[in-house]
């Protein structure tokens, strides 16, 4: 899972209730603060929409998915029209792609993990996970896009692959391969992992730490853009019968990369594909990932237990990308996580909530929280109280819960477990579509975010109220467009609404790689950083 700490909360005629939040998925608990305020979300029932003078974003609409059951939801495939069980048929996954297309989502967010979450009842005990369901089993990310892409013509496809356990050569190739078979709507975010589990199975006793993923993360990708954007003129194939040239030799050349990490000599197997850099997404907020954001990022995935927390690692990554590397700050595109539960009347919402809840694993919830943040609560009593307990880590994530959540006379792992079985430990409002669309328009206002992942309780029952309920209010509000900006476009180009924009910005780093159509190779000369 890519996320940062965030909150669940439950909206009625009275201010929200919520719930807290959940770590940077590249940073261990022990090393991070959670001490930041949390303070109850003020959500009314009044079907009013916060008003502003500003001129309205027009928000990005992306589904949160994984290749498994349930995801963000653990036991939620027990709900007898959960669907999310079908992750191995590719027929899923292809009405999924065309019923968000049909509604105008700009992209399907895939995330991955490439171990389990054992840290619960642990150490090394998947057995929690797997009988839940909770992320497990799981499957290939990528595979799918084609099928996807084959089946719909605009939406985009953003997909997680780390930086930590494979070769730039070669994810260059598979990412050049799937943005040509999807005429230029791949995305990639960029995460460095988090789980012991995927290390163990990868060559490693236990994760590198997390600056030096960073380290590796940084020189990763200018291997990648010298492989995408220098290997290659523009006009390199030039398919030529009559002198039976298909590609230009002299338009192709070797990268010489040699870094501390990686030696690629080059050049890049594959021919320039539609947007050659595909749409560069992020999700760390630590002090590394923001930095590395800022430079690299196009679009942030962001989570947080109110707009006031999210808002400040929004204004700081914004404030380095045109401090410290020359960009436009309002070309990085921040989307929140939110997982809303809709229903026409708050009564029905509320009632749909409770009925998720009542069947969601609380070991499922209790195992992705340990994957999640290194920690394992089986270690407290059943009926512990676990603001009055030693770990630093666990007092303070509890106490902004119970903050948020007054209500709750004692916090045990249960009580834990059980915030987490609906949108796992993301943003959840639940309430009417006018409800839902305040709380969207909050998040605008007061974190500038530019967008939302939305994250499901059934699949695609969760996508089918969003779009039946919630996208109309955002259409009446002018929230949300009325079709892609470029049709048969690129990714890129939907995600600016720019048609023409396959490329990376001109500010955008990769954009210092591009090896133009004309231009000899030795007037354009490959950058070292």
């Amino acid at each position: 899972m890519a996320s940062s700490w965030s909150t669940v909360v439950i909206c009625t005629n009275q201010p929200c209730k919520g719930k807290v939040d959940q770590k940077d998925d590249d940073v261990h608990p022990e090393t991070r603060s959670v001490t930041e305020s949390t303070r109850r979300i003020s959500m009314t029932g009044n079907n009013e929409s916060t008003g502003s003078s500003s001129p309205k974003k027009s928000l990005i609409l992306n589904a949160f998915v994984e290749m498994c059951s349930g995801h963000q939801s653990p036991g939620l495939w027990r709900h007898p029209e959960d669907e999310s069980y079908r992750f191995n048929d590719i027929d899923h996954w292809i009405e999924l792609a065309k019923l968000l297309e049909s509604a105008k989502f700009h992209g399907i967010f895939i995330a991955d993990v490439l171990g389990g979450y054992d840290v619960y009842k642990g150490p090394r005990n998947l057995s929690p996970a797997i009988v839940s369901g909770a992320q497990w089993p799981v499957n290939e990310p990528l595979a799918v896009v084609p099928a996807m892409a084959a089946a719909t013509q605009n939406i985009g496809f953003g997909v997680t692959v780390t930086t930590t356990y494979e070769q730039p050569y070669h994810l260059a190739r598979r990412l050049s391969t799937i943005d040509h078979l999807s005429k230029g709507r791949i995305g990639w975010n960029i995460v460095t992992g988090y789980l012991d589990s995927a290390a163990r199975n990868l060559g490693h006793a236990q994760q590198p730490q997390h600056d030096d993923r960073y380290a590796v993360a940084e020189e990763y990708i200018k291997v990648a853009y010298k492989l995408w954007e220098s290997s290659w003129r523009s006009d390199a194939v030039i398919l030529d019968k009559e002198r039976g040239i298909y590609t230009d030799p002299s338009r192709v050349r070797e990268i010489n990369h040699v870094g501390k990490y990686f030696d690629v000599p080059g050049p890049h197997i594959c021919q320039p594909s539609p947007q050659r850099t595909p749409v560069i997404l992020q999700a760390g907020t630590s002090k590394a990932g923001k930095t590395f954001a800022a430079q690299h990022a196009e679009a942030i995935f962001v989570a947080g237990h109110s707009p006031a927390v999210v808002a400040k690692n929004i204004a700081e990554i914004r404030s380095l990308a045109k401090s410290e590397f020359g960009r436009d700050p309002q070309s990085i595109k921040f989307l929140a996580l939110l997982c809303p539960v809709l229903g026409v009347t708050e009564e029905e919402a509320i009632e749909k909530f409770e009925y998720y809840r009542s069947l969601g694993s609380i070991d499922g919830a209790l195992a992705l929280f340990g994957g999640w943040t290194g920690i394992n609560l089986d270690t407290y009593a059943d009926d512990e109280e676990l603001r009055h307990v030693e770990s630093n880590a666990i007092r303070s994530a509890v106490e902004g819960w119970s903050k948020a959540s007054p209500g709750v006379a004692k916090w045990t792992k249960s009580t834990v477990g059980q915030h987490i079985t609906v949108g796992g430990l993301g943003a959840t409002p639940v309430g009417t579509p006018q409800q839902v669309a305040d709380e969207m328009e909050r998040w605008v206002k007061e974190a500038d975010v530019d967008g939302f992942n939305l994250a499901y309780a059934v699949k695609p029952g969760s996508f089918k109220d969003v779009i039946d309920l919630l996208i109309p209010e955002l259409r009446k509000r002018r929230l949300f467009w009325d079709d892609y900006a470029a049709h048969k476009g690129t990714y890129r180009e939907n995600l600016y609404s720019k048609p023409g924009q396959s490329g990376p910005l001109p500010d955008h780093p990769a954009s210092k790689y591009r090896w133009e159509a004309g231009v000899e190779a030795k007037d354009h000369q490959i950058p070292e950083n």
